[in-house]
């Protein structure tokens, strides 16, 4: 099992969700570590999205506790989720694709001089904060649909970061992705993690869970089905909790064995 000495940035305590009929999510726990990176995982079906939309505030818990920073919180809708210091991306993305990164980065923010847009400024601070998290887009003021998918992703991403969060969830980052796009989203969520950033990632991609994740949390059936340390699970053991084919993480330390989906 994992465990972590730090208090947790962010805590789930039993969550439930339903909708109509439906039971989504039942007595879900769940913690955040600044400088970590969680990869939730689980079948379809298993309720990692309703889990990220409960924390976003789109859609809000029926029962449980959140906690921030050791404080119980309300998250009702998604500025109280903002004001916390939670940010989110989507699979779709949400950008503008008429507009070049320094007015997606800055769309709703924007910066102003003496009643007129600052471009020069946005621009810079978005060149600044792209050479930070070690990001290369060929022409920062070409259109977005003009940018490869991996770039698209990145400049999602670092328009979260330009508001400065402390937990950032990623739901699928990488599911379109090509191999070197999806190593650049990769090397960006290794930077998110060294700049204290606590990361929740939702990936089908049992490679990418290996490669940036420092925890699993398994969903199955909208309830917690295992929490395994990357470093000493097998892949093995993780697919079996997804499946239902183990009830639990198991602390044995199993040799890894090859990549595949999940």
């Amino acid at each position: 099992m994992v465990s972590v000495s730090s208090p947790p940035l962010l805590a789930l305590r039993g969550v439930s969700k339903h909708f109509g009929a439906v039971q989504a999510l039942t007595d879900v726990d769940l913690e955040i570590h600044a400088g970590r990176v969680v990869a939730l995982v689980g079948d379809n079906g298993a309720g990692k999205s309703t889990l990220v939309k409960v924390i976003a505030g789109v859609a809000p818990a029926d029962k449980g506790l959140i906690e921030w920073e050791g404080r119980v919180v309300q998250i009702k809708r998604p500025h109280d989720a903002q004001d916390l210091g939670i940010a989110t991306v989507y699979q779709d993305l949400a950008l503008c694709d008429n507009l070049d990164a320094v007015g997606n980065l800055f769309l709703g923010r924007e910066i102003h001089k003496v009643g007129v847009l600052d471009e020069v400024e946005m621009e810079r601070r978005t060149r600044d904060l792209l050479h930070t998290l070690s990001i290369r887009i060929p022409n920062v003021r070409a259109p977005v649909a003009s940018l490869s998918g991996g770039q698209r992703q990145t400049v999602a991403i670092s328009r979260s970061v330009l508001a400065g969060p402390k937990v950032l969830l990623l739901d699928e980052p990488t599911a379109s992705l090509g191999v070197q796009q999806t190593g650049q989203v990769l090397d960006l969520v290794d930077q998110l993690r060294d700049r204290g950033i606590g990361v929740l990632l939702i990936s089908h991609n049992m490679g990418d869970v290996k490669a940036v994740a420092d925890e699993v949390a398994v969903l199955r059936l909208g309830r917690n089905n295992g929490l395994f340390d990357v470093n000493t699970a097998s892949q093995e053991q993780i697919i079996s909790s997804i499946t239902g084919a183990t009830g639990e993480a198991v602390t044995r330390n199993p040799p890894h064995a090859g990549e595949a989906e999940l």
